[in-house]
């Protein structure tokens, strides 16, 4: 399919915006508008992504759109938590500024958000699946987004009503295949088909506690997955914090997540299917438990934990099939950018844990895949540092749209081109808010340029601390063993703590939200 037409009255509202807000042109033409599929899960690491790790499974949908376009390596979130990503992707902004730093906030949708640009230049909008936002969706034509969190089955959608007030409406199925069955329905029927449009195609799965569709019950079930290395990581080599957490798969996951306990969202020939798939599976192992060693417990709550994670990723990776097939069969592939993501990474038994929030790499890095045909590079990949920081940037670059001062990130539209710009971040800046919280993973912030990373954990259980950690991730990729007190790292310390207060100076993140860094001489 060509370029879709732009309407005369587009081209001006691009050059008055551009003058509204003081900024130059964007490198995308207000002509050449491509569509835009942004798809995002919750909680989907790189190591469950077969385009990144094909060690534990296959997501050959997803991975169709690494080997048609560019897989990032290295990016980056700014807080590794479910609704702040969210609300840096709509800002563009990190969250000390979008005012959305932990789940309990609610966001504040009056403000400047990439949706709200794309419509003024005649783009339709649509988001479809998790919000997790609390407030009602702003700067979209079309919302049917999940109450809260969702559940697994048989979710409650709101949408807007014949008034335009948020209306609940129940559904009955799987919510991963509901929330793909709608966005194909609105690609199909709701949407003007002489506009370009943008849509969210946003999953709740594969977020705790991981409840498998009905075609993959018992999908794994003769598999053994390997257990990453650090399975059993005691924390001695680092601060407090590490060991303080609660989200250990030996402790702290329950029997609802384990499948034990507890299906009560399931109607009556749901629950059907579910028992005969778990009741045999649950019978022999409480059978065998009292006979089990603690290692074997754990072993296999960890075979029953990353299995129910997978499942839910390969219904994903089902529906991501289908609008890609679409997409092709629509003739709308050539002119459309789909984007994958996750709101973070995620752990998949790494040091022991499941959850995220730390700033260690395996919630630091979430997936970001982009196909745009006859732009990027099929097959191609990219180290730079990047983040869902960028992603509202280049959303507006690549409609055309002049991207506000006020937005943090940068556009990757260069990068999809293969052209680095000189000045390109070279380092990244990280802050993370929920303490007290679920999970009790210590306030910290932190910079790192991927060869080293400084942490600054400053409060722990609602008291301050002034605990710091230092990595070398070249020699120590798995975060083991701080180096912040060894006095051969000195100078490293030095300069990425300097760095540290310029990016919160730089990033203005206000002082009464940190304790302040401080210069300390390493012991001897």
């Amino acid at each position: 399919m060509g370029l879709q037409r732009v309407p005369r009255w587009v081209k001006p509202v691009c050059v008055i915006l551009g003058m509204a807000l003081g900024i130059g042109g964007a490198s995308v033409a207000c002509a050449e508008r491509p569509n835009i599929v942004f798809i995002f899960t919750d909680d989907h690491c790189q190591q469950a992504l077969s385009a990144y790790d094909d060690s534990r499974t296959t997501t050959p949908n997803l991975d169709r759109i690494a080997k048609g376009g560019m897989r990032f390596d290295r990016c980056y979130v700014t807080n590794s938590i479910c609704g702040p990503s969210r609300a840096v992707i709509q800002t563009g902004k990190y969250s000390h500024l979008n005012g959305f730093k932990t789940n309990r906030d609610t966001f504040n949708g009056d403000q400047q958000t990439f949706p709200k640009l794309l419509q003024a230049v005649g783009y339709q909008t649509a988001v479809i699946g998790k919000w997790h936002l609390k407030s009602t969706p702003q700067g979209y034509d079309y919302y049917d987004v999940l109450q809260g969190q969702g559940p697994y089955y048989n979710p409650p959608m709101l949408t807007a009503g014949p008034d335009g007030q948020p209306v609940k409406r129940e559904h009955t199925g799987y919510t991963t295949d509901i929330i793909t069955e709608k966005t194909v329905r609105w690609l199909k029927e709701g949407r003007d088909p002489d506009r370009p449009f943008m849509v969210m195609f946003q999953h709740k799965a594969p977020h705790r506690n991981w409840m498998p569709g009905p075609k993959y019950l018992n999908w794994l079930d003769d598999v053994t997955i390997p257990e990453p290395e650090t399975m059993w990581d005691d924390y001695s080599g680092r601060t407090r914090s590490a060991a303080a957490q609660a989200m250990t798969m030996a402790r702290h996951l329950n029997d609802r997540d384990l499948k034990l306990a507890g299906s009560g969202i399931l109607n009556a020939q749901q629950r059907k299917v579910w028992d005969a798939a778990y009741g045999p599976k649950n019978e022999a192992y409480l059978k065998a438990r009292g006979s089990m060693s603690e290692k074997e417990i754990v072993q296999w709550k960890y075979q029953r934990y990353v299995k129910d994670y997978l499942r839910c990723v390969r219904s994903v990776d089902d529906g991501v099939g289908v609008v890609l097939d679409y997409l092709d069969d629509a003739g709308l592939a050539d002119n459309t950018v789909v984007i994958y993501s996750s709101d973070q990474g995620w752990y998949l038994g790494e040091h022991g844990w499941f959850d995220k929030r730390w700033m260690y790499e395996e919630s630091l890095k979430t997936p970001l895949m982009i196909r745009w045909p006859g732009v990027t590079q099929a097959g191609s990949t990219n180290d730079d540092i990047v983040s869902n920081l960028d992603f509202a940037e280049t959303f507006l670059d690549l409609a055309g749209v002049p991207v506000p001062d006020e937005m943090q990130g940068r556009s990757l539209v260069p990068l999809l081109r293969g052209q680095t710009p000189a000045d390109w971040r070279k380092d990244f800046y990280y802050h993370y808010y929920e303490n007290p919280g679920a999970h009790n993973v210590a306030r910290h912030c932190g910079v790192t340029d991927g060869r080293y990373k400084l942490i600054h954990f400053y409060a722990l259980e609602g008291k301050p601390i002034d605990d710091w950690e230092l990595f070398d991730l070249q020699k120590d990729p798995n975060e083991l063993s701080s180096i912040a007190d060894d006095p051969e790292y000195a100078s490293v310390r030095s300069r990425m703590t300097e760095r540290l207060t310029q990016m919160q100076e730089m990033y203005q993140v206000p002082k009464d939200t940190i304790q302040p860094v401080k210069r300390r001489r390493a012991r001897n």
